[in-house]
């Protein structure tokens, strides 16, 4: 008896692959049908005989007009016309890089059904710079940073024409004269005079600085719920000061920087000036006060996360800033307040409170901290932060076997100073810190130290999209009791995504008989990294880690780790994926890190 004949398997296709695969044949048939098209343009224009941005701009010039081709058809007399014009549009084109005496010559040419436009060009010799005469006049004419700027003209003699050379020095003069002050700042006489035999030029230009504005008053709109000492801190200049586009930026930048206004417009009224004195509009549109984020995420070394995070810019309507975060990971949870109260009198000023209650149980220590910090903050400069601060801490902790509490009384002093050409995705910059704390019985300490750490970040860009990124960090510590009187969040400890990548969060330090770690006095920790950038919000990179936590100099045991990382690129920040190798016997091959933003 014959066997039935098996039924075919079918699979259902999703809905989604079915959506692109009827899109990819759309694309492949408009492609195909396109191509035809683009090979029956029925004209080309062919230029020979230059190359470089003056070919681009030759080739910009002679594109074709209009009108000139209609359903596919060429009106030949127009086209003889385009024909006649070509020359003097060519040679009107290499004017701007030098080429003042040009050669043109075009003609049509019939190839079958498509006509061909050829434009053959011998642009001679470059006319070259023989003279600049270029003079400051005005009250402005004196200032070191406009006889600069004169200086870095970029024609001088024997440089070819360049008409873009010669309109940027032009611009640049005039900018610096009003970023100075100097508003009314113009060119009585700008000329190039080329010679009858359009083989030189001399440039006679002239500058006059015209009177200095200066700043007058400013008054702000939108923003009544802050009082207006608040508000001023933000304004990057004083009234009499002398007038600068630059001062206006970095207000509106002060303001926009601040989170709590959705729109900040500041406006020169120019029109309103008495005696060289400009008033200044600031409009702002607030942003709401309150917030509250939930989040969830996840961090090789803390593992997954919920937070709750509260904010409330403007408490008492006097500008302080609450800042409240509860969060809950697998290996720590705590609670974060810091109230701030902002100075009066300079931006980045101010006074604060921070209470932290935290417990982290980690594979090296168990430890459970109550502190409560007082700082005052002082904005020393641009990026340059110094804090004195007094911290008192009680903590409760186990490392290996042995349980013990601290209480500790930490006056310390903080400094730290960073510049980033960018904050989201920075390829250059500095970033460096120390912060130096004592404790002792005389102030209610459980113990005496003296204890200094130092960080430091360095980003070089590197020709061919690569990023050079190195850092290091160190701590070291002078105890008058033994280590094992100390808590966990005094003692150093190494490994983790933001140190020795390859091992563990706090997995490497000195160990007990039993082969424990426990942690040591000192630290030192270096890393180097190059990426490359791919695409517009990818990289790749390679780093090498090297470091651990040790009691003696003598006897320094470095763990090294290596690997490769992927990023990628947000608004809110960088997304790193990292794979790494430690180079410790026993280890296992591969350890992944995942990290959010970028660690200065």
């Amino acid at each position: 008896m014959a066997q039935p004949e098996a039924a075919p398997l079918v699979v259902p296709m999703p809905r989604t692959l079915v959506t692109y695969l009827r899109l990819a044949v759309c694309a492949a048939w408009l492609l195909c049908h396109a191509a035809p098209l683009c090979a029956k343009e029925p004209v080309l224009v062919d230029v020979s005989g230059v190359e470089g941005d003056a070919l681009d701009n030759v080739r910009r010039a002679l594109e074709l007009p209009h009108g000139l081709v209609r359903d596919g058809k060429v009106d030949r007399l127009w086209l003889d016309r385009f024909a006649r014009q070509a020359p003097e549009k060519a040679r009107t084109a290499l004017q701007p890089y030098g080429f003042y005496r040009a050669k043109v010559v075009a003609a049509v040419r019939e190839e079958g059904e498509k006509s061909r436009v050829e434009v053959v060009v011998d642009p001679g010799e470059p006319v070259r710079v023989v003279e600049v005469d270029l003079k400051l006049e005005g009250e402005g004419a004196e200032q070191k940073e406009m006889r600069r700027q004169a200086a870095s003209f970029p024609l001088a003699a024997g440089r070819v024409l360049l008409q873009t050379d010669y309109e940027r020095g032009k611009s640049a003069l005039q900018a610096q004269a009003q970023n100075l002050g100097y508003l009314d700042a113009d060119f009585p006489r700008h000329e190039i005079r080329i010679s009858p035999d359009l083989a030189t030029a001399r440039i006679l230009l002239t500058l006059n600085t015209g009177a200095r504005y200066f700043f007058d008053g400013t008054h702000i709109e939108g923003a009544g719920d802050y009082p207006d000492t608040f508000l001023k801190r933000f304004i990057a200049f004083k009234e009499g000061d002398p007038f600068s586009y630059a001062k206006l930026g970095e207000t509106q930048l002060n303001f926009a920087n601040s989170e709590r206004f959705r729109q900040v417009v500041v406006t020169p009224q120019r029109e309103e000036a008495k005696e060289h004195k400009v008033p200044v509009l600031v409009r702002l549109t607030s942003a709401p006060r309150r917030t509250l984020r939930p989040g969830v995420g996840y961090g090789t070394d803390t593992g997954g996360r919920l937070s709750v995070h509260y904010r409330d810019l403007n408490l008492a309507h006097e500008g302080n800033d609450l800042d409240l975060s509860l969060y809950v990971a697998e290996r720590l949870q705590g609670f974060a307040g810091r109230y701030t109260v902002p100075s009066e009198s300079d931006l980045r000023s101010s006074t604060s409170i921070q209470l932290n209650l935290q417990r982290e149980t980690v594979s090296s220590y168990q430890t459970r901290l109550a502190a409560m910090e007082f700082d005052r903050n002082f904005g020393l400069g641009r990026g340059e932060l110094a804090t004195p601060y007094l911290k008192i801490q009680q903590e409760n902790y186990k490392v290996a076997n042995v349980s013990s509490k601290s209480r500790l009384v930490l006056p310390g002093f903080r400094f730290s100073k960073d510049r980033f050409n960018d904050m989201i995705r920075p390829t250059s910059g500095y970033r460096f810190s120390v912060d130096l704390r004592g404790a002792h019985q005389y102030f209610g300490s459980d113990t005496a130290l003296v204890q200094a750490i130092g960080n430091a970040s360095v980003l070089v860009p590197v020709p061919g999209r690569f990023t050079f990124h190195a850092r290091v960090n160190t701590g070291y510590s002078v105890l008058t009791d033994p280590l094992a009187e100390l808590p966990p969040s005094i003692r150093f400890f190494a490994g983790g995504d933001q140190s020795v990548r390859g091992y563990t969060y706090q997995s490497l330090g000195p160990r007990d008989a039993a082969g424990r770690v426990v942690g040591g006095k000192h630290l030192l920790v270096g890393s180097v990294e190059l990426e490359r950038a791919l695409f517009k919000n990818w990289g790749v990179s390679v780093f090498d880690d090297i470091g651990n936590a040790f009691n003696d100099f003598a006897n320094i045991d470095l763990m090294q780790g290596a690997g490769v990382g992927v990023h990628y690129y947000t608004a809110v920040g960088g997304l790193n994926l990292y794979l790494a190798h430690p180079f410790a016997a026993g280890a296992s091959p591969v350890r992944i890190h995942f990290t959010v933003g970028f660690e200065f």
